[in-house]
Order: structure tokens, then sequence, then C-alpha cells
């Protein structure tokens, strides 16, 4: 059965109060949960293992190859920026993503840092959205 809530908040609160029996949410909230005991992490659906839960198997290591739907946060900027601007904003980024302190405290969230090209980015988005874009229409799934 589907419990919808408002937000991933709730539905982590509802699950570790023992509301909802099972929940599937992004990392980010959980994992401080998983790793004080009030959560059980039963698998993961990026393609691989995460960073910050090594021993949670993926939805393929725990027998269900055909889900997979890792997140992924990145950021954009308006259509029309300058490319020097794209570059300078990208080195130092990254420079920030490579700071010992940043990648632990990212990574004790819950995310795996990836510091990809703007074109490789570029190309992710296009490729979700025509992954997601077939799902949708398979699914038949309407706005509200």
């Amino acid at each position: 059965m589907h419990v919808p809530f408002t937000g991933g908040g709730p539905a982590v609160a509802s699950v570790v109060a023992g509301h909802t029996p099972i929940g599937f949410n992004v990392l980010t909230p959980v994992v401080p949960h998983i790793k004080d005991g009030k959560l059980r992490a039963l698998a993961v659906t990026s393609e691989t293992r995460s960073g910050s839960l090594p021993d949670v198997p993926t939805m393929a290591e725990a027998g269900y190859p055909d889900i997979e739907g890792g997140s992924w946060v990145g950021v954009l900027v308006p259509s029309g920026t300058p490319k020097e601007i794209i570059a300078l904003a990208h080195r130092e980024i990254v420079k920030i993503l490579a700071l010992p302190d940043m990648k632990e405290q990212l990574v004790t969230l819950g995310f795996d840092v990836v510091a990809s090209t703007p074109e490789e980015f570029a190309h992710r988005i296009k490729v979700e959205i025509e992954v997601w874009g077939k799902v949708i229409r398979a699914a038949n799934i309407k706005q509200e």
C-alpha cells in the first residue's frame, strides 16, 4: 500500500516510529538513523554501493537486477551563461569537493562525491530524462 507523505522527513519519522513498516527514501535523512540502529537498510537503489553505507547491498545484489535509480545533486546555471564563468565555477566547486573535510562530511550525509565535467553532467541529465520519460509513459503517469 502506498502511503503518501508531504516529504522525506515525515516519511522517515513514520518508519522510525514504527507507524509505517517500510520506506523508500534518499540516503541523506536516513543514514544517521541507520548508523544509530533505528532503521535497517535493506538495499540501495544506486548502481553501486554507497560510500556511506558500504555494507548495504545494491538492489541488484539483493536479487532485483531490474531496479536501479540513484539520486544525484548538481549545480545548474541559467542557459546562456558564458563558458568561462561555467569553467571557473566548475574549477572552484571541484576544489571544494576535493577538500578532505568536505568530502568526509558529504559521505557522512549519504552522498558519494562525483565531480564530473559540465559536459558529463549535461549528458547525465539527458539520459535521465530519456530513462524516466519511458517509465512515465509506460506507467501512464499524469500530472495531478
